[in-house]
């Protein structure tokens, strides 16, 4: 099949905020053999877009609250099995949550999908390992700011003309070993963001290993200021968020730095997405980029990421934000 192009946002509507999206199998010869990430789109009209099946599904959701948006990427697990079908089903429940207007009363919404889900794979799956899928979202409340979710090792990353910087803090061991002071700053920086190490310490319907490594814990473990060390306690998972103005955001899943050089191909961003172009030329402009290195750069993986645009001066008040 023929992966989903850029323009699955281009007739969606999320106000001042200019959004793109593209999911697709990944790049070179060695792809996968199913697309097992997702994403999920619902503008502020209420029109909203997911994949299922591997293809684009369209929707108007009905007493959606006018003026409020959210998006999602999920990179489902395919080595525990039923991983397409994870990140499907928790698009659906995403489908179903009413907006939200506050990072508390969204966690709870979720830690109960997260139960419920567990419950349903348990049936399904048997014996076998649980199903998982990352999940990492913003709510968009009209006239307030957005709201992070994030479980997995899926990004929300900061872009501007000067860097990137990311947003999000990786639930892998090299972050429980953080945590437990057995991993300093400079070498959690190096494992996490320069080298490619696909595991993780928990996902969603699967569970964690932060809370006690020798074994899965059912619940979802939050990284919070009071369990992170100093240099990452201002990424915490659920947190009210301050768009720069004139900046991308960008949320992807890690195929889009599963590579020999994540730290070289991660720092080009600025300069490839440094033009006056909107999000979806910014969004195809990098999806360019990736597919031109040579085919032994990236691991085989699957892709999505939906690219946010906000407008100029004027929009949002600017905070600074940490960077790698």
């Amino acid at each position: 099949m023929h992966a989903p192009e850029v323009s699955l946002a281009s007739s969606l509507r999320f106000g001042a905020l200019d959004v793109a999206a593209a999911s697709r199998l990944g790049a070179g010869p060695r792809l996968r053999e199913e697309n097992q990430d997702n994403l999920l789109l619902i503008d502020s009209g209420g029109q909203a877009v997911w994949l299922q099946n591997q293809q684009p599904q369209r929707r108007q959701l009905a007493r959606w609250r006018q003026g409020h948006a959210r998006i999602a990427v999920l990179d489902g697990m395919g080595g525990h099995g039923h991983g397409r079908e994870a990140a499907e089903a928790v698009v659906a429940g995403l489908l179903a949550i009413p907006p939200m207007d506050s990072a508390a009363e969204l966690a709870r919404r979720l830690d109960a999908l997260h139960a419920e889900l567990q419950r349903h794979f348990a049936q399904l799956a048997g014996p076998g390992p649980r199903p998982g899928t990352t999940l990492t979202m913003l709510e968009l409340p009209e006239g307030l700011e957005p709201i992070l979710y994030h479980v997995g090792d899926s990004r929300l990353y900061e872009i501007t003309r000067e860097r990137v910087a990311p947003l999000t803090v990786d639930h892998v061991p090299a972050t429980a070993f953080a945590m437990g002071g057995l991993l300093g700053e400079q070498e959690w920086w190096q494992q996490v963001h320069g080298e490619h190490r696909p595991q993780v310490s928990q996902a969603f319907i699967l569970g964690n290993a932060f809370a006690n490594p020798a074994q899965l814990n059912d619940p979802l473990f939050e990284l919070t200021p009071l369990n992170l060390p100093s240099w990452l306690c201002a990424l915490p998972d659920r947190r009210a968020l301050r768009l720069r103005p004139d900046a991308s955001y960008l949320l992807a899943t890690d195929g889009l730095w599963s590579c020999s050089d994540p730290y070289g191909w991660v720092g080009q961003w600025p300069q490839l997405l440094g033009g006056r172009l909107d999000a979806a030329g910014m969004l195809a402009t990098l999806l360019r980029a990736y597919e031109s290195h040579p085919p032994a750069f990236f691991y085989p993986d699957n892709v999505s990421a939906i690219l946010l645009r906000t407008p100029g001066t004027g929009a949002r008040e600017e905070t600074v934000l940490p960077g790698a």
